[in-house]
């Protein structure tokens, strides 16, 4: 299902819950939010040459998963190079092998967050119904005026004020733990 050469908007058709019903369930919480279309994009490079048209914060997501099958939604700034080993360590509490994360697969991801892999987004939480996946928030994402996520398709991106993230996440029963995540050191030049 991975397969970029298909068409996004063939492959997200038939979604558990359409951009349209995530929406009203905004507006039903009392959360303003704005949606604009554009070009499908698969990856945080993609969507940046959309960035002149969305001033505020932008996410990247990561869905991992452990052995023990306990899964994870990372909502952190784009920009971040993310330190995955010890963003393991801090989220499973345990060091070296016994804390080894990975990426969950497409299939994982359709099942419990009703998404494809390039539309992953912390709204995605609403199709998480049994509460499988523990939501984890960057806490820098906090500090923008409105931040920028795909409501549930990578064909349009939502505005919204990050204290209304927060009050959808916890609507939804995933209250998020909003952590500072670490990060790798920038490579010399």
């Amino acid at each position: 299902m991975s397969d970029v050469t298909q068409d996004p908007y063939e492959m997200q058709k038939n979604l558990p819950t359409s951009p349209d019903q995530l929406l009203a369930r905004l507006r039903e919480l009392g959360i303003e939010s704005h949606t604009i279309d554009h070009a499908p994009v698969f990856t945080v490079e993609e969507s940046k040459e959309l960035r002149g048209q969305l001033p505020g914060g932008h996410v990247k997501n990561l869905f991992l998963r452990n052995r023990r099958e306990e899964m994870w939604l990372v909502t952190v700034e784009e920009s971040k190079r993310v330190d995955l080993k010890a963003l393991c360590e801090k989220l499973t509490g345990a060091t070296g092998g016994a804390a080894k994360l990975s990426f969950g697969s497409a299939d994982r991801l359709m099942q419990y967050l009703g998404v494809i892999p390039g539309a992953v987004t912390p709204f995605a939480v609403i199709n998480d119904k049994g509460k499988a996946v523990r939501m984890v928030l960057d806490q820098d994402l906090l500090r923008h005026d409105v931040v920028h996520a795909h409501p549930l398709v990578n064909f349009k991106a939502t505005a919204l004020a990050p204290k209304d993230l927060l009050r959808f996440l916890e609507a939804e029963g995933h209250v998020p733990a909003v952590i500072q995540i670490p990060v790798t050191a920038s490579p010399q030049g």
